[in-house]
């Protein structure tokens, strides 16, 4: 009877779906937070206890060296499901940001920090993977474009916890940096109470279809079942890293992977240490050049999700990557413009950059079909964030060795890199833009 059932990813969003997407969204508001809340409690840090720019620099890129372990994540994910993980890894998450408030060791901060990244690891790679699993194929690229708003919103909001908290003394930078686990305890009681469901297609290749079945008929109805494909699928005998450097998949791991690092390691290095820059730069410093920046990264991925409906991914990745370069390429050339103006090209090149996060949910989780996904994905953040704690760790020390503009000159290199490789080897994965092509 399986086979007479409608394709469950074909149903319309319904009650399930959103509720779903909320479980996420709440998740990449705490994710968010937690990694944009390191600068503003390091930098109050420094002004208490004994941090060298060293320590400062490696506790600050913590949270973005455990996202590494997404590799791991993704694997166990698709050997183990993803539901479970995504239960615990929020408690987990709010434990490790409390346990911030009683050291002072920056040994044992950057092991907490490392492990807080570890947990945000599996929003990013087994949440990804569930959503995708979950929604109508026909919104799901969409709903995962918006993810990045949500981000963005609890980067912002990390950012004025940061200058708000106040009265706790000599203590007040641990207790900023603890206050991640506020949006973390809320991410997970919700999700606690909404029960989130497993998923489906998971469920079908490593469980059995009538388990899946009756999982799709419990939520959308009993109208809607598996498709003809999943049906017909079984899970590969062994889930392996190794499977990504194959033939199949050598292309998307590599593509997936280098275009998010690419990235990542301008956007996270300037993000974190963004009042070091701008007086580098002498376009201020301060509170001001955190609200101008934070501005244009909410309106750079706004701009970005509405680009997501109408441009192909290819053309997006090429534009996210050479529209900053130019940028960056101007301001290094441009030292003796006025400061206005080289405030200007600052913002477009925080806007045309941000936009470009909206691609890092949907274009590694469009790259691989189901029997590698969480595997591939987990492999993209792992490579990506290697690019983004090199950008955390290295724009102090260039700035020191070099000023603002060696960490220009580095970021700009870095984003050229990333541009070519997309566009000599960045498949289209866009559904529309594949068709046309066909």
């Amino acid at each position: 009877m399986n086979n007479l059932k409608k394709d469950y990813k074909k149903a319309p969003v319904s009650p399930v779906h959103r509720g779903i997407f909320l479980a996420l969204i709440l998740g990449q508001i705490s994710c968010g937070y937690a990694l944009g809340i390191s600068g503003t409690g390091l930098a109050q840090a420094q002004t208490v206890i004994p941090l060298s720019d060293f320590w400062v620099g490696l506790i600050g890129a913590g949270s973005l060296i455990g996202l590494a372990g997404s590799a791991i994540m993704g694997t166990i994910a698709d050997r183990f499901g993803r539901k479970g993980m995504l239960m615990v890894n929020m408690y987990l998450f709010s434990v490790l940001s409390l346990l911030q408030l009683t050291t002072t060791n920056p040994w044992l901060l950057l092991l907490l920090r490392i492990l807080i990244g570890l947990m945000i690891a599996i929003d990013y790679t087994v949440g990804n993977a569930w959503l995708v699993e979950w929604m109508p194929e026909k919104v799901s690229g969409r709903f995962q474009s918006h993810l990045i708003i949500y981000w963005t919103i609890g980067f912002i909001g990390s950012y004025i916890a940061g200058i708000t908290i106040t009265g706790f003394g000599a203590a007040n930078w641990q207790v900023i940096l603890a206050s991640s686990a506020v949006p973390g305890l809320i991410t997970a009681i919700y999700r606690s109470l909404y029960r989130l469901p497993a998923s489906p297609s998971w469920v079908a290749t490593h469980v059995n279809n009538d388990e899946a079945q009756q999982l799709i008929q419990e939520n959308l109805g009993r109208k809607w079942g598996l498709s003809k494909k999943l049906l017909a699928s079984k899970a590969p005998a062994k889930i392996s890293w190794k499977i990504l450097l194959t033939k199949e998949y050598r292309r998307q791991t590599l593509v997936g992977g280098l275009f998010y690092a690419c990235q990542a390691f301008s956007f996270f290095g300037i993000s974190i240490f963004l009042p070091l820059l701008l007086s580098g730069m002498k376009l201020g410093s301060g509170h001001l050049s955190g609200i101008i920046y934070n501005l244009c990264v909410l309106v750079g991925v706004l701009a970005g999700s509405c680009a997501f409906k109408l441009l192909s991914r290819r053309a997006m990745l090429l534009a996210c990557f050479f529209l900053p370069t130019f940028s960056l390429v101007a301001m290094i050339l441009g030292t003796q413009l006025a400061a206005g103006l080289q405030l200007a090209i600052f913002a477009f090149f925080a806007t045309t950059l941000s936009a470009g996060l909206v691609l890092d949910y949907p274009y590694p989780t469009e790259l691989f079909d189901l029997k590698v996904r969480a595997t591939g994905v987990g492999a993209c953040i792992t490579i990506s964030r290697i690019g983004a704690a090199s950008g955390t760790f290295l724009l102090p020390i260039l700035t020191n060795l070099g000023g603002a503009r060696l960490a220009m000159i580095v970021c700009a290199v870095v984003l050229i890199i990333g541009g070519f490789i997309c566009l000599l080897w960045a498949p289209e994965t866009s559904p529309r833009y594949q068709k046309s092509a066909n």
